[in-house]
């Protein structure tokens, strides 16, 4: 019997700590949170000081079984959870439950944390226990109620004002409004002209190129040369004045210096693998998890790096003592500074982790381990590692210069620079990646020259330029603008991202994000109608707030209450002011030549449409929805009026079957009678003829003739070849013909018994995979509780040896059976039951760290939180999906 038992948030994790802590602890995985806020309206009661009534999640109730069976075996319980506050909450949410249940009464319990899985560190650990932290779960449960309160109160908004499936987060939306801001400024952007003039020159032999300056004495700006006029007329006034010759009336030599990057945080990991390795933030954050966790190198597993959610760029002692000696042996003593590198967190709070993130050994060289880990775990291990070893190394060091090159007598002025690396030092190991628009001479040689000198002239050269426009959020870049606002904390931004994309608010060209027109609309009435709650600096400022809280500095519900007021009369008063109208903000086209009502564009409610007249007139109007790439902001009424082409008519089939052309849900398609065939490749919809479209059916019924084997046209029941083989059908089951039977011979009655023992066909998702369904638990208990009432463990806490210290006289107050049915979702994706919700369905689930991606039914609906748990929204719609909450 196990005298100690200890929970972490994965299985992965657990094994690699087992192994560390001997046979007398056992090592469970609670699998993320356990418990969530009941999937209904008044989850979080801002009349009752924002009580918070919690229900466990289904999935997560079988394990909860395994560790309370486990805890009866065993002397105490220690708490080891990720060491951030949202770490804190599970661990808590796990002591709350396993506190209702009456298993902690003669049971010591302990928390302990530790940045890295390492047999050191996890042993200091479990030397050094503290208790459960109440102002990180405090700001925990702030944060999750202020998302529900946003989720739970914007989002039907949205449904009634512009279309049912949408969703605003608190953090989502000032995200989708920095997209949206950026596409309106490209768009209205005015390319301005201007002109450079160089100097294509020679030096013994070497070729450089000069920038022209000065013009007549005075300094020329970007735009004093704005046309071709007066490019080629200072063009030729140049080449007139050099006759072939330039003279250096000044030489300047320097020494730059260049010191290396801070080792990493979570968000400049995330900006950094998207532009050097291509991965996003979830792809990043995923494989890092994978690294801290644990790898087998073949001794068992070891975590190869520190824990990756932090806002922290300081090393421990001993971790900078072991990159300098590394340093010093594989990169020489010229390359270590003389005394160690020191980082400063900016951040306030740093996310309550101690250090960067880092290589738990510098001794662990990528090369020795590349062949124990996956391709992508060991492209960021060996990121993490020369980054880690870089930033203890000494500056690089360039010689630049910079030469006055004058063209004879003249005032004019052009003038060339060079930098060439004299040590390498850090970059030897590591350099930064850098922006697109980052401008780079280093290593651009100049030939040598002395003031005095004269060099050859080969000609001046124009050049045309346009400005270009501000360019298009990429992951990285908007990461990197999030943490300068202050807006989320590294942790959310993966969830972040992967909402707006599910949202469909935002969709890729290339590697950049461009706004859906539902995305813009959404943005334009959240900026029109809850300008406050989209801000930047507002969004920013709660976050500091979050941050207070957790730093023990500020108590969470005069913060919920500030900000609720305000926000629950904002919400009222919009509801009854704002009509779907103006919100969905339709556009005037023109007329219809044919008819001559108007044609507008506007947000439907499957998407964006095209009508042809409006609901006061007598015959009812005509919709036709957008193709791929049209966007209501740019298309034309010539293009609009196309859209009312479809469908098509092309003639009848030699049986006499209509024959017409479409587009629908999955592309192009050919409809003859009653069935379809899809368009090829190099077929056009609004080009297609009849005798293209009957090779198509002729095509589809050849294939359907090599599937068909008989029928019961009366019952509905076909035996059909299938690509496993005959089976039978009655379009909603499929069962298959046993190989010793004919399928030819089948007789009606054999088919329906066939039919009748088949499983049920399992329901497909639309966008991901399938969706399986689940059924709902019986009747749980719901928990409610206030922030201030759960003193969580005892306030006593001392080490003895190994062993973690006694708490006692743990008391939390405030919960209760409401006797609420409520069931969560499973990670596979399950649709989980709920109740109503302002006359809708809701639902909501949590969702465990390494419980793998999860599939969605359909990607609206969410009306909770920005992380990447899976809430349940007052819809009929299920949106499900992998991971902690947003921390």
């Amino acid at each position: 019997m196990s005298k100690h038992l200890v929970i972490v948030e994965s299985p992965a994790k657990g094994k690699t700590i087992e192994k560390y802590l001997g046979p007398e602890y056992q090592v469970m995985a609670s699998y993320g949170h356990v418990r969530d806020l009941v999937p209904k309206e008044g989850a979080v009661d801002p009349e009752d000081g924002f009580r918070m009534r919690y229900d466990v999640i289904e999935r997560s109730e079988k394990q909860i079984e395994a560790i309370a069976k486990a805890l009866k075996k065993s002397d105490d319980l220690i708490l080891a959870t990720d060491p951030d506050r949202e770490g804190e909450a599970i661990s808590w949410h796990l002591y709350e439950v396993l506190r209702e249940r009456g298993l902690l009464e003669s049971r010591n319990v302990y928390r302990v944390v530790f940045h890295e899985i390492t047999k050191k560190a996890i042993q200091e650990a479990i030397e050094q226990p503290r208790e459960l932290a109440q102002p990180l779960i405090d700001a925990q449960q702030a944060r999750r109620a202020l998302d529900y309160l946003v989720g739970f109160n914007l989002s039907p908004l949205l449904w009634r004002k512009i279309k049912r499936g949408l969703s605003a987060g608190r953090v989502q939306s000032p995200a989708l409004r920095m997209i949206c801001e950026r596409e309106n400024e490209i768009e209205a952007f005015v390319p301005q002209e201007y002109w450079t003039l160089d100097a294509k020159a020679e030096r013994e032999g070497q070729p450089f190129t000069a920038r022209l300056t000065h013009l007549d004495g005075n300094k020329l700006n970007q735009f004093d040369l704005n046309s071709a006029e007066l490019a080629h007329d200072a063009q030729g006034r140049l080449n007139e004045a050099a006759n072939g010759e330039l003279r250096v009336a000044k030489v300047e030599k320097k020494q730059r210096r260049r010191n290396p990057a801070a080792p990493f945080t979570t968000s400049t990991l995330q900006q950094e693998a998207s532009r050097k390795l291509g991965f996003n933030a979830s792809r990043t954050m995923r494989t890092a998890q994978q690294l801290y966790e644990g790898i087998d190198l073949g001794s068992g597993a070891e975590g190869l790096i520190t824990y990756m959610r932090t806002d922290s760029v300081a090393l421990a002692g001993e971790a900078i003592g072991e990159a300098r000696g590394l340093i010093e042996e594989r990169y020489g003593t010229d390359n270590l500074p003389d005394s160690p590198r020191q980082y400063k967190t900016k951040s306030k709070n740093a996310q309550e982790a101690h250090e960067a993130i880092r290589p738990t050994s510098v001794r662990r060289i990528p090369d020795e381990v590349r062949n124990r880990l996956t391709s992508d775990q060991a492209r960021l291990y060996d990121l993490i590692w020369k980054r880690t070893v870089a930033c203890q190394m000494i500056h690089a060091t360039f010689d630049t210069v910079a030469a006055d090159l004058v063209p004879g007598d003249s005032d004019h002025r052009f003038r060339a620079t060079g930098s060439t690396l004299r040590h390498a030092g850090f970059i030897a190991v590591y350099q930064e990646g850098r922006d697109d628009s980052a401008d780079d001479d280093e290593d651009k040689r100049l030939p040598e020259m002395a003031e005095g000198d004269t060099v050859a002239l080969h000609e001046v050269t124009a050049d045309q330029h346009f400005t270009e426009p501000p360019p298009r959020y990429t992951e990285a870049s908007l990461v990197k603008t999030l943490e300068e606002y202050g807006i989320g904390r590294p942790s959310t931004y993966a969830s972040i991202i992967s909402t707006l994309q599910s949202r469909e608010y935002v969709e890729m060209d290339g590697k950049r994000f461009i706004p859906t027109d539902t995305g813009r609309i959404v943005n334009s009435f959240l900026t029109q109608h809850f300008d406050r709650y989209v801000d930047y600096d507002f969004t920013a400022n709660l976050e500091d707030e979050l941050d207070a809280i957790s730093r023990g500095e500020k108590d969470w519900v005069p913060v919920l209450e500030d900000f609720w007021g305000d926000f629950r009369d904002r919400v009222k008063e919009k509801e009854e002011n704002v009509t779907r109208a103006e919100a969905v903000q339709s556009r005037e086209l023109g007329t219809d030549p044919k008819s001559g009502r108007p044609v507008s564009v506007r947000l439907g409610r499957f998407g964006p449409i095209v009508q042809i007249g409006t609901k006061d007139d007598e015959e009812k109007p005509r919709f036709a929805g957008l193709l791929p790439g049209q966007k209501m902001d740019k298309i034309t009424l010539e293009e609009a009026l196309e859209l009312f082409k479809l469908p098509r008519e092309l003639g009848e089939t030699p049986e006499g079957e209509p024959v017409m052309v479409n587009i629908g849900r999955f592309g192009p398609y050919v409809k003859y009678g009653a069935k379809y065939v899809s368009l090829g490749p190099d077929d056009d919809v609004w080009t297609i003829e009849l005798p293209r479209a009957l090779e198509l059916v002729a095509e589809k019924k050849k294939k359907d003739a090599e599937r068909f084997i008989k029928s019961f046209d009366e019952e509905g029941i076909q035996v059909l070849n299938g690509r496993y083989g005959p089976y039978v059908t009655d379009g909603n089951k499929n069962a298959k013909v046993p190989k010793e039977t004919d399928p030819k011979s089948l007789t009606l009655e054999q088919c329906q018994e066939l039919i009748a023992n088949a499983p049920e066909r399992k329901g497909r998702g639309r966008k991901g995979g399938k969706a399986a369904a689940s059924k709902s638990g019986g009747t749980k208990k719901a928990s409610t509780t206030r922030s201030t009432t759960s003193k969580s463990t005892a306030s006593k806490s001392k080490s003895t040896g190994s062993k973690a210290s006694t708490q006692k006289g743990t008391k939390s107050s405030g919960t209760k059976s409401t006797g609420s049915k409520a069931s969560g979702s499973k990670a596979s994706g399950s649709k989980a039951s709920g109740s109503k919700s302002t006359g809708t369905k809701s639902s909501a689930s949590g969702s465990g760290k390494s419980t793998g991606k999860a599939t969605s039914k359909k990607s609206g609906g969410k009306a909770g939180s920005d992380g990447d748990s899976t809430e349940k929204s007052p819809s009929d719609e299920t949106v499900t999906a992998s991971g902690r909450g947003s921390d």
